[in-house]
């Protein structure tokens, strides 16, 4: 086209130079502090002009589009100008202004601001020089939030390119953040790539051991990789998990594969657990070693203090405070039973137990890891990650400052840690929520429930992403894995938020938490119900997700677990390879009209559960909450625990204690294997079990539109044994 090679357009954060022979020369400038812009023109040498900033063109991203409109534009006039013979620079100059004014005029879409791995955080934000990190860019939207920018009229758009971004603190997403639901603010995947907020550091560096190490088991050696354990500022990092080439692998542990021992008593008043005499090496003297026991419903991890060895028994003591806590709280205690057996355990983390494939351990004197590498693993060149950040994601606002709609699409969140079991012990209570303090009363007897006989006060464990005083927010088509605790967690205050089409995998405690538990100054047996009904987590959408592989570390854990809610929606999720309850709705045993009503648990697919615990069902409740409904669901193939307190506590639906006014109607199930326990009144049981409709069983789970995430689902891999009735 005629004149093409006469315009030259440069960018001032480049600093690229114009073709000295061009007759226009049209620069854009973009200030990153104020996230405005303006465009300037030189014609034929006569000088620059720069045309007003205008909020329609803020961000480089709007730029070059319309930079090339601009371009095409003057072509098209300079091919007209000169084919009749009125090629002026006077009328080129009234061409631009044109140009320039019908550019200002043109209405705009969202902004967007690109990122990548490779990028720079001094970058403009465009696809060709995103910036390098998700905090900038956020600090960027906010910015154009706070000059309300005209270019944010349909909303921002913050497009992550595919690849690793390390955090290094939490992703904070503020009130400031905030947008509309005219103009949200989205942090979304670039098509078809994967974007991960991972809080993992790589190790690397790893070489065959060859020196001999005191304590390595005979069958280790020759067979162990050592790597220096990383440190930040000094100090060295703490951490309780290790993902090779994305496979978790196992914390050197006294009894392998899925096998436990059993303890031989517990002394409640010396605060003493005797056990088997290990089988490994010399334990005396080792700092670290924890023990994990399965107990009813939930596991404990307690740090161990001192080992006595006598015969063929070993005495064990514990730090505290778990060690009080641990000897003192009556539900769930440590079981001893002629019956079923006593409570199961192992021990873990120390070198002695480093005796097969796939188990690592933390030296924290040489500050070196040890790791077996598992078949086909080449450590010189394997991915090996620890979590290094608790939180990846925080959105949290207040509740007269709520933060609205922000939403995730398409986001991996990954490589989270937990560090409360090495820090202080962990015993939980129940759901995974975890005893701060938690005694049998002498005088039984509290202000909501005469008969009670003990009383607990809990916390709450963390979570990959958190949320809380929110609202409209979303997650939809993201990844949640290799995540040491909580997957994502709505904590409180929140509303109108929906997780969709959402995968959550490989998780050491619970896939999805919503709503309070108790907080925890408060009683757990206490009934909750705020003056301000705003605290209360209401109309929360979780729907069409695959939780998968959840609570492989803390048992006790949920696929999806909600306390006090108000209005949720749990639809269409599959859950399935969870070592406790699929789906818990309720808090508190109480009868008390609460903080909960009209939740709905509908069309949801349940199999392969309780692979650990008992006193367990597809579909658990607590508490009065009424208007509340369970149907349509599927619920089938719970695993045979080998350490149950009771072999045969397991059900398919389970109202628990003070459930109340909930109908349970047209779930399928293989039999009418379900628990009533101390309900309250108004409860409806209609036509559940195996004479539901084979229309209800087929069209549980998943709906068409999100069926591909079924090729992430993890399916009974130790092929263990399940329940038939």
């Amino acid at each position: 086209m005629i004149g093409v090679r006469n315009i030259s357009f440069y960018n001032n954060q480049v600093n690229s130079p114009p073709e000295r022979n061009s007759l226009l020369y049209c620069r854009w400038f973009f200030t990153p502090s104020s996230g405005r812009g303006a465009l300037g023109c030189e014609v034929a040498g006569r000088g620059l002009v720069a045309l007003p900033s205008h909020k329609a063109l803020p961000t480089p991203s709007r730029w070059e589009g319309i930079a090339q409109l601009f371009k095409t534009s003057l072509c098209l006039f300079m091919g007209y100008y000169s084919q009749k013979g009125n090629y002026t620079s006077h009328r080129l100059f009234k061409c631009v202004i044109l140009i320039a004014f019908l550019l200002l005029t043109l209405s705009t879409n969202a902004a967007d601001i690109w990122v990548s791995p490779t990028g720079s955080d001094q970058n403009v934000g465009t696809k060709d020089q995103p910036m390098a990190t998700p905090l900038a860019a956020l600090r960027r939207a906010r910015e154009l939030r706070r000059l309300n920018d005209e270019s944010i009229k349909n909303g921002i758009h913050i497009i992550l390119r595919g690849g690793t971004y390390q955090l290094f603190e939490p992703l904070f997403v503020r009130p400031e953040d905030s947008g509309t639901a005219a103009s949200p603010t989205v942090i979304e995947a670039a098509p078809g790539e994967v974007p991960v907020l991972s809080g993992g550091v790589n190790i690397q560096g790893w070489q065959k051991q060859k020196a001999s190490l005191l304590g390595l088991a005979a069958v280790a050696k020759g067979n162990v990789w050592v790597a220096d354990a990383p440190t930040v500022a000094g100090a060295l990092l703490n951490y309780r998990q290790l993902w090779v080439n994305n496979r978790k692998a196992t914390r050197a542990r006294s009894i392998n594969a899925d096998s436990m021992s059993r303890i031989l008593s517990w002394n409640h008043k010396e605060q003493t657990c005797w056990i088997p005499k290990p089988k490994t090496g010399n334990l005396r003297g080792v700092v670290g070693m924890e023990m994990f026991i399965h107990q009813w419903w939930a596991i404990a991890v307690l740090r161990i203090k001192a080992i006595q060895l006598q015969g063929d028994s070993a005495k064990l003591s514990f730090e505290q405070p778990e060690s009080r806590i641990q000897s003192e709280h009556p539900w769930p205690a440590p079981f001893i039973s002629k019956k079923a057996g006593n409570s199961a355990f192992y021990l873990t983390n120390a070198l002695q137990f480093l005796d097969e494939p796939g188990e690592w351990y933390l030296d924290t004197k040489s500050r070196k890891i040890y790791y077996w590498p598992r078949k086909g693993e080449d450590m010189a060149s394997a991915n090996a990650v620890v979590p290094s950040l608790e939180t990846l994601v925080k959105i949290e606002g207040s509740i007269d400052n709520p933060v609205s709609h922000v939403y995730f699409k398409g986001i991996a969140f990954e490589h989270s840690s937990w560090l409360r079991p090495s820090q202080a012990g962990l015993v939980p209570h129940q759901a995974g929520m975890y005893m701060l303090d938690a005694y049998k009363l002498k005088i039984p007897g509290t202000p909501d429930k005469k008969g009670l006989e003990n009383q607990a006060w809990v916390g709450r464990p963390a979570a990959a992403v958190q949320v809380a005083y929110a609202n409209n927010t979303g997650f939809e088509a993201c990844r949640f894995e290799h995540l040491a605790s909580t997957g994502l967690d709505y904590q409180r205050g929140t509303h109108d938020d929906e997780i969709k089409g959402c995968l959550f995998k490989d998780i050491g405690g619970t896939g999805i938490l919503t709503g309070v538990f108790s907080d925890e100054s408060t009683e757990v047996h206490l009934p909750y119900n705020p003056k301000d009904l705003r605290e209360v987590c209401t109309n929360e959408h979780i729907t069409n997700n695959l939780v998968t592989d959840v609570s492989n570390e803390d048992w006790g854990c949920v696929g999806i677990g909600a306390g006090y809610v108000k209005n949720i929606n749990i639809e269409h999720n599959e859950i399935c390879e969870t070592s406790y309850t699929a789906i818990s709705v309720g808090w508190g045993w109480t009868k008390t009209i609460n903080a909960m009503s009209n939740n709905r648990i509908y069309a949801n697919k349940i199999s392969h559960y309780a692979k650990h615990m008992y006193d367990v069902a597809g579909i658990y409740t607590l508490s009065a909450q009424p208007g509340t409904l369970i149907t349509e669901n599927y619920v089938d193939s719970i695993y045979k625990a080998p350490y149950a307190h009771d072999p045969v506590h397991w059900f398919y639906l389970y109202l628990d204690e003070g459930s109340s006014y909930i109908t349970i109607k047209d779930n399928w199930c293989p039999a009418e294997n379900f628990l009533k326990n101390a309900n309250g009144p108004g409860n409806t049981w209609e036509n559940n079990g195996p004479t539901v409709p084979i229309k209800i069983k087929n069209e549980a789970g998943l709906q068409p539109a999100y069926q591909y995430l079924l090729k992430e689902r993890v399916n009974n891999p130790a092929n263990q044994p399940i329940n038939h009735s």
